[in-house]
């Protein structure tokens, strides 16, 4: 294969990865203003207005039922990981969420053990202490410069939850993008998420005032975008090398944290940042397995 063809699935996915950050900084806006919960059902509902006719006029058609299948376990998934996630994201700064959120493929290690019967080698169990040494640090440095107040105890545990989540969304992503092109995987992403959070709305669901809905008519736009780019990506390359792109993440998250918000960059958070990325990409090298029995 040439080598732009090799290269041009880890410059689309450095570029998704650069939208679902742009995204993060304008989801936490619009989730501070109106709440979690309203701001990703709505994200949805516009994403998949703006994307469903695109896949229609493309030639989509109603998929097999075993492709149906992937999109409704990832769309479940989806939407539980980003309703803990935004919700962690109200009570955390930026970078230090999504760094902590760089444990989720270390967690998918393991996933795939568990759910495809894979061997865990050496280099995971590795992996899986750098992860954990880097998310102690972060954790500890918060400690360490300040109480940890209830809101702070609440966001931590919750994007935890969402780390797992995650992890779990990591191994479908792959095994979506090869039985579906990337306007048919963003509709049904879209459309799947803002379904199941619905039966919600009439105990959390909000109204926006208008500067929210400019902050979450830019989300949904930056998401679908980033979903159609990494759905190409991901059909393109395997996943192990294409998820240690996703660190460049933290470098977004620190830029955009300090514009939108002025959340300043801690050593503890860069060190544990360093730390879980030199863990993932450890495990990244793990010896290749044939294509069939391939994790992701």
């Amino acid at each position: 294969m040439p080598s732009e063809h090799r290269l041009a699935p880890i410059v689309v996915t450095v570029l998704g990865i650069a939208l679902f950050a742009t995204m993060d900084a304008f989801m936490k806006s619009a989730a501070l203003a109106v709440g979690a919960y309203s701001a990703l059902i709505l994200r949805n509902a516009i994403g998949f207005a703006g994307v469903a006719p695109l896949w229609l006029a493309l030639g989509g058609r109603w998929p097999r039922r075993a492709v149906l299948r992937i999109h409704l376990k990832r769309g479940v998934v989806v939407a539980f990981m980003a309703f803990t996630f935004f919700f962690a994201l109200v009570r955390l700064p930026l970078a230090e969420a999504i760094a902590l959120s760089f444990i989720a493929p270390l967690i998918a290690l393991y996933l795939a053990a568990l759910l495809l019967g894979e061997v865990i080698e050496r280099r995971a169990i590795v992996a899986a202490l750098f992860g954990l040494a880097g998310v102690a640090v972060i954790v500890g440095s918060k400690l360490g410069a300040q109480a940890l107040d209830r809101d702070s105890a609440i966001g931590l545990a919750a994007m935890a939850f969402s780390a797992v989540l995650y992890a779990w969304n990591l191994v479908i992503q792959r095994e979506q993008a090869l039985v579906a092109g990337p306007a048919e995987v963003a509709t049904f992403q879209n459309g799947v998420v803002a379904l199941t959070l619905l039966p919600l709305a009439p105990l959390l669901f909000s109204l926006p005032e208008a500067a929210a809905w400019r902050d979450i008519g830019a989300a949904a736009l930056l998401a679908t975008g980033a979903a159609m780019l990494l759905a190409w990506a991901y059909a393109r390359a395997e996943a192990q090398v294409l998820v240690p792109v996703e660190y460049t993440a933290f470098l977004w998250a620190a830029l955009f944290g300090w514009l939108f918000f002025r959340e300043e960059l801690g050593p503890g958070t860069v060190t544990g940042a360093v730390l879980i990325v030199i863990g993932c990409w450890i495990a990244a090298r793990r010896r290749p397995e044939p294509p069939e029995q391939s994790a992701l």
